[in-house]
């Protein structure tokens, strides 16, 4: 049989076909190396309606970039998902049973190819073959659907990106294995008796009904608080092990948390009632706990025992309002978790940092 233009000049891929919404369409495994050359992203060859949705994010690149270069044997990449403006040609194994449905599929070298979804992945994979060369013999799924002239394809990335879910910060926490602050927040409540049997582990917010206190999500931004870390610093055993005897410290010296441990109050009733039973106090107690530590050393699970001396009551307007609340109602803002540190601090006997008094004046006008 002779050969046609498409078989001349094209490349092939082992696949399987499939349909979707009465369209054939067909996911096949493609050398990340070929992955550059045979998606071009550019943005003077998209159209123009299309451009404004493909706009890259330059900033994305870098970071997935890395995370492949750091993990040659243990990275996942999603499928890439494609349109390709020309007809394709499958040509299936067998004429009858499953394997009509597995074959070699060929996609002109002429044809124009946008991405729906993965952009972001593509140019990613270019930046990280440069530096790690073994990586473009590695595969990625590519899912192909045909689309002449493009005129789906707007309508594609809507739908596609319309019921994306980001995945909540806890629950990211959860099941992230190499995010030093996400294991040292599942160090901590696995190692602190309080959080452990009060902490929501995969929502981010807790439900009038929830029957815990605290949520990993916020675990982790205090603990990080008290350790002076930033999002990518790297956690060691010792300052794992320090988070959770200051968390333990912490919880024997404020009763409602031990009341709600041992279900002798409602934790709704806390959230209610309380300003100590969200997450801005949380972080509060970090931010005061690494300043403790830095300046008594050796002294600072003494000086824990003052935080008994504090009216932890919402009705308390008189010193929670414009500090843990803004008009009644909880606020996480910087300056809210640093005024509330601030109140912390005083009674902990920790000197306030210049910035610190700087904002007590300020708040006292």
């Amino acid at each position: 049989m002779a050969k046609t233009l498409i078989d001349e000049y094209s490349h092939t891929f082992p696949a399987a076909r499939g349909v979707q919404a009465g369209r054939p369409c067909y996911i096949a495994m493609c050398p990340m190396r070929l992955v550059p050359k045979i998606f071009v992203f550019d943005e003077a060859e998209v159209p123009p309606e299309l451009r404004a949705q493909r706009s890259l994010n330059k900033s994305r690149i870098p970071e997935i970039a890395e995370y492949l270069i750091d993990n040659p044997l243990d990275y996942t990449l999603s499928a890439i998902t494609a349109s390709v403006d020309e007809q394709v040609h499958f040509e299936p194994m067998a004429d009858t049973g499953p394997a009509v449905n597995l074959g070699m599929l060929t996609v002109s070298m002429s044809a124009q190819i946008l991405i729906n979804d993965g952009q972001h992945r593509r140019a990613a994979i270019e930046e990280a073959i440069k530096e790690a060369h073994e990586l473009g013999h590695d595969h990625i799924p590519v899912l192909f659907f045909v689309d002449k002239d493009l005129k789906r394809s707007q309508q594609m990335f809507a739908d596609l990106n319309k019921h994306a879910v980001r995945p909540n910060d806890s629950i990211s926490t959860l099941y992230d294995h190499r995010d030093p602050s996400s294991e040292m927040a599942r160090y901590v409540v696995a190692h602190v008796d309080c959080f452990r049997r009060l902490t929501e582990m995969d929502k981010s917010s807790l439900s009038n009904r929830s029957s815990k206190l605290f949520t990993l999500s916020s675990i982790k931004l205090a603990s990080r608080s008290l350790l002076k870390k930033s999002a990518k610093d790297k956690i060691n055993e010792e300052e794992r092990e320090l988070a959770a005897q200051y968390w333990t410290e912490v919880c024997q010296y404020i009763p409602d948390w031990l009341s709600a441990q041992k279900k002798e109050v409602s934790t709704a009733e806390l959230r209610q009632n309380y300003v100590h039973a969200h997450g801005v106090t949380l972080q509060a107690l970090g931010s005061a706990g690494a300043e403790l530590i830095s300046q008594k050393p050796k002294t600072w699970k003494k000086q824990l025992k003052h935080l008994r001396e504090i009216d932890w009551s919402r009705a308390n307007t008189e010193v929670w309002e414009g500090r843990a609340l803004m008009y009644g109602k909880l606020s996480k803002a910087r300056a809210n978790v640093a005024l509330t540190s601030n109140l912390i601090k005083i009674h902990l006997g920790v000197p306030l940092s210049a910035e610190s008094k700087k904002l007590e004046e300020k708040f006292n006008q």
